[in-house]
């Protein structure tokens, strides 16, 4: 084997109930690289990936790691051996500290007994200063946005000398100005010799950061180019088998007259200060703003998942005080949230159970029983309209890729036919032939009258999809775009107005 080879996958085949995840994929990483593996989502990539980590044990083929064959059987055993792995959804211990979670099960001890705090907290210093990571060793991780927990997974994997790391849709949760850091880091690492696995849907990231670039398509090798011979059009017709010239459909909505009035909204326990803006029937307005800027606390403010200081939200004149969920969704709307993980799925239901949970009153009959066939029927359509991968309906939810659990999500909101649909991370980790189904229904929904109020991290998605964008800075409201003329520089202008 050639010595610059550093992992070498060969012919690795994985079968669940009802689908073949894997049919003899192969992948080679060289040592001091950066290595993409894309592709839709149900692909394969993650599946792959927690083949190699020890999650899912292989049913047929090789893995060489430095020209041995390992086979590991748990994750840990991954790790003690060079291999580490930064999940796209974080699983971390969120009530305890930060050096808790990356040093969780391998405590420095003193005389073999109890845990050396002081050690914990010095070598945990020294990753975040290597790292240029500006976290509190003793922060509780819960009290942390998502984007620094997922820094803190990153300083993690690297506290173990990894030989490999692999990286799961990094940055759908970052800022801009965090992705660059982590590039920072991804290439100290590279120079160092380290072999990357980068698996992202953001075509941008993959041309700038990748050495060698290798698509997967219904669980098959596709094809492994040199990053610098692919253009951002071949990677798509490798991915979804088709071209796809246009990155958003055409914006077809007409918006009316004003509906949704949020008046002075101010946060009894985060940093939102009288927030107010309005929204139109038929209209897309985008919310823009930097991580922490209380784009998130907005929405489940506006849905009663936040407790409210002072502040209200009228619908068509009339004021809704969506006190809890419940009743929120009693008054029309429905919220998308951005962790599906922790606030999206039911994981120990399946796909139909998911989909319907919200909507159960469609398929009550003489008020005694809930109709199967009726709950069959809608789940279906979902399943078909947004191209759900999955092998039946019955298929635990936990067991589909991120992308296609977000899809159920949707579909489940989508059945409770909501006037006003909140949308928070609506793309996140879905592939761009499936955002392109997404950004479709979207606007078919304003074409229907209906409001929808959409948070992104992505720029360029609420410039293609919003008629409006609302940009937030430090809780506070900074400014309003029309997204027909506004730039990029001035949404990041007003972002930054109150930081």
């Amino acid at each position: 084997m050639d010595q610059n080879v550093l992992l070498k996958m060969v012919d690795i085949t994985k079968t669940f109930p009802g689908v073949k995840a894997l049919d003899h994929v192969s992948l080679t990483v060289e040592k001091g690289t950066v290595h993409a593996l894309m592709g839709e989502n149900g692909a394969g990539k993650s599946t792959l990936m927690k083949c190699l980590f020890g999650i899912y044990g292989k049913d047929d083929g090789h893995i060489y790691l430095n020209g041995e064959e390992i086979d590991f059987k748990s994750s840990k055993e991954a790790l003690d051996n060079g291999v580490a792995m930064v999940h796209q959804e974080l699983n971390q211990a969120l009530k305890r500290s930060v050096m808790d979670n990356i040093w969780l099960g391998r405590y420095p001890k003193i005389a073999g007994i109890a845990v050396d705090e002081r050690k914990m907290y010095k070598d945990t210093m020294a990753v975040f200063k290597e790292l240029e990571i500006d976290v509190d060793p003793h922060r509780i991780m819960s009290t942390m946005p998502v984007s620094q927990r997922q820094m803190v997974e990153i300083a993690k994997a690297v506290s173990y000398n990894s030989k490999v790391i692999v990286f799961d849709e990094p940055t759908s949760s970052l800022t801009e100005e965090e992705v660059e850091h982590l590039f920072k880091i991804i290439n100290m690492l590279r120079d160092r010799g380290v072999g990357i696995i980068y698996i992202s849907h953001k075509m941008a990231e993959i041309k700038r950061i990748s050495d060698y670039i290798t698509v997967m398509r219904d669980g098959q090798w596709v094809a492994t180019e040199r990053a610098e011979d692919l253009e951002m059009a071949d990677i798509i017709r490798l991915m979804v088998g088709r071209e796809l010239t246009n990155q958003f459909p055409p914006k077809t909505n007409t918006p009316g007259e004003t509906y949704l009035e949020v008046k002075n909204i101010t946060g009894m326990y985060n940093h939102l200060r009288d927030v107010s803006f309005s929204a139109r029937r038929g209209e897309v307005l985008g919310l823009a703003g930097l991580d922490s800027s209380g784009r998130t606390e907005t929405l489940e403010s506006i849905f009663g998942v936040r407790t409210r200081k002072e502040g209200e939200v009228y619908l068509d004149g009339k004021r809704c005080f969506n006190r809890d969920p419940g009743e929120s969704i009693k008054n029309g709307f429905a919220l998308l949230t951005e962790e599906r993980r922790a606030t999206g799925i039911f994981s120990i239901l399946n796909i139909r159970e998911n989909t319907v949970i919200s909507s159960l009153k469609r398929h009550l009959r003489f008020g005694l029983w809930l109709s199967d066939k009726s709950q069959r029927e809608d789940t279906q359509r979902y399943i078909d309209a947004l191209r759900t991968k999955t092998p039946t309906q019955e298929t635990k939810i936990r067991a589909l890729s991120g992308g296609n659990q977000q899809k159920v999500i949707i579909g489940r909101w989508l059945l409770t036919e909501p006037d006003v649909l909140l949308l928070d991370e609506p793309t996140r980790g879905i592939d761009v032939g499936a955002k392109y189904e997404i950004y479709q229904l979207i606007l078919d929904l304003a074409n229907k009258g209906k409001t929808v109020i959409m948070v992104s991290s992505e720029m360029p998605e609420l410039l293609g999809v919003c008629d409006r964008i609302v940009v937030m800075s430090g809780g506070r409201v900074a400014g309003e775009v029309d997204a027909r003329n506004t730039t990029q520089e001035e949404i990041m202008t007003l972002a930054a107005k109150y930081v």
